[in-house]
């Protein structure tokens, strides 16, 4: 039986019947798993969202996805949204390794079965950004949740750091070592550090996550509203994570489904690199570049994310057996 969880609606601002719902993974961690049912659908599309980020932030997809005729779901990650925080600080964003976000995803894949039904069918699709590209990719290759499909947001295949080239490979160098030496519950140097959102202390000129003042604006005014869902820098043991998990998903092959990703020209988060790289090796795979766009395709203003969700539309609905 699924036990509910806390869910603000009035954030969210997605379809009706919203429900949110607190899975246990098999290590023994509490992650948020909301779900927005959709009478007779054609299919769920899972949204796997990026580090700092929350269920919530993603209720305007949801409610485009409705509209097509799909019913969707979203994961509050272990250490951040409303999931349980992993240390004393919970504004520290933090991981040991990367598998385990694979074992958040395992436990709400299951929770999603015993949800299965007319308003929350399969096939099941994937909609993943940033950080949820590389879990999303992982879980792919290793066969989870017989996905049908998969749409992805400036994935993390990839990351800029400390400026890039040899000054990055030597923060990354660092990290690992600080990691290794037990230091890995401390923040990360500057400037990807500290206790305090991002969101909540950039300015909108210059954030790398969108240039839209209202998309902006929604983010602070969630925080602002529901303070538990905001999140500081990574600790060093994240970093140090993702690092080892980006160097292992190069080595693999591209999984054998459609599979469609967005990036930014303005993109100074990820790697762009490394989203080419992966995608020209994607049998099948379409790379769709996003002209003035930043960290965030799908938080943009509404005539710009009305665009590119209708691109998303176009990738997984065939995979529905829909024609029209």
């Amino acid at each position: 039986m699924l036990r509910q969880a806390p869910l603000r609606a009035d954030l969210a601002q997605g379809p009706d019947g919203a429900a949110a719902f607190r899975v246990t993974t098999a290590d023994g961690v509490g992650v948020r798993l909301v779900v927005w049912p959709r009478a007779g659908a054609r299919g769920c599309v899972l949204i796997l969202p990026g580090r700092t980020e929350y269920a919530e932030k993603y209720g305007p997809v949801a409610a485009d996805l409705a509209r097509a005729g799909l019913a969707a779901a979203a994961i509050d990650w272990r250490g951040q949204g409303l999931a349980d925080r992993l240390l004393p600080d919970p504004m520290k964003g933090h991981v040991g390794r990367f598998a385990e976000y694979q074992a958040d995803l395992d436990a709400c894949l299951l929770a999603l079965a015993a949800r299965e039904g007319d308003d929350m069918p399969r096939p099941r699709l994937m909609l993943a950004h940033s950080m949820g590209g590389a879990i999303g990719l992982r879980a792919l290759l290793r066969g989870a949740g017989g996905f049908a499909a998969a749409a992805f947001s400036a994935p993390m295949w990839g990351l800029v750091l400390g400026g890039g080239g040899a000054q990055g490979r030597a923060l990354g160098w660092a990290v690992g070592l600080a990691a290794r030496a037990g230091l890995g519950a401390r923040y990360c140097p500057p400037p990807a550090t500290g206790p305090r959102s991002y969101v909540a202390t950039a300015a909108l000129a210059d954030n790398v996550l969108t240039p839209d003042p209202e998309a902006f604006a929604r983010m602070q005014a969630d925080l602002a509203a529901e303070p538990r869902l905001a999140l500081g820098g990574p600790t060093m043991g994240w970093l140090a994570a993702a690092l080892a998990e980006m160097r292992a998903l190069r080595a693999e092959p591209s999984p054998a489904l459609p599979a469609l990703a967005f990036l930014g020209s303005d993109e100074r988060v990820v790697d762009p690199a490394a989203i080419h790289a992966r995608m020209a090796r994607w049998p099948g795979g379409r790379l769709v570049p996003l002209a003035g766009a930043r960290h965030e395709p799908l938080t943009e203003a509404p005539a710009r994310r009305a665009a590119r969700i209708a691109l998303v539309l176009d990738h997984l609905l065939p995979a529905t057996g829909a024609r029209d």
